[in-house]
């Protein structure tokens, strides 16, 4: 005897359809059927018909809420702010490597899916730690949450790295030693005394 969901507003039943079916295209790519999809949700696989016209539209809902930068967001915000900077952006650091390999497995799997993504906005949670540090660097918090995004993203993508991706520590430190003020508070240079 199978048990089924409770009865949703379309709204609600479409939000919880969407995140069943991410974690399967995740795995499966587009191969996933919508029976796999409703046994993952509990619900019978006409339901899915009665909020999505089609596998295509429920597919590309569940692309849409992967890009969602919300959820990457409360993460970020949810960062412990006592911890040391350096504490702090290896944490913020994994949640990015795992937007992005999450990301780029479901781009394989599932393919292009609607209009390309817009360019990458600031993540707010990432600048607002990068102010508790502040003090210690020599550039703006949104720059250096910038630089530590775009980092991130180079040396973790599996097709612009031959070896595995950096740690997140490793990815810190390496960003930290090059905008890091040096403890003096001046920048003496290259040829410095």
């Amino acid at each position: 005897m199978s048990t089924r969901a409770p009865a949703l507003p379309p709204e609600e039943r479409r939000a919880a359809i969407v995140a069943a079916t991410l974690p399967l295209l995740l795995e499966r790519g587009a191969n996933v059927t919508t029976r796999q999809i409703a046994e993952a949700a509990g619900i019978a696989e006409g339901t899915i018909f009665g909020v999505f016209p089609d596998k295509e539209a429920l597919v590309r809902a569940a692309v849409q809420a992967a890009l969602d930068t919300g959820p990457t967001e409360r993460a970020l915000a949810a960062i412990d702010r006592s911890l040391a900077l350096e504490e702090q952006l290896a944490e913020a650091v994994g949640i990015l490597q795992r937007r992005f390999a999450n990301i780029w497995r479901l781009a394989a799997g599932v393919g292009p899916v609607g209009p390309p993504p817009s360019p990458p906005q600031d993540f707010a949670g990432l600048v607002g730690i990068f102010e508790t540090g502040r003090e210690r660097l020599r550039t703006d918090p949104v720059t250096a949450a910038r630089y530590l995004r775009a980092l991130t993203l180079a040396v973790s993508h599996p097709m612009l790295q031959a070896e595995p991706p950096m740690e997140a520590r490793e990815i810190v430190r390496l960003v930290l030693d090059g905008i890091r003020a040096p403890e003096g508070g001046e920048d003496r240079g290259e040829n410095g005394p």
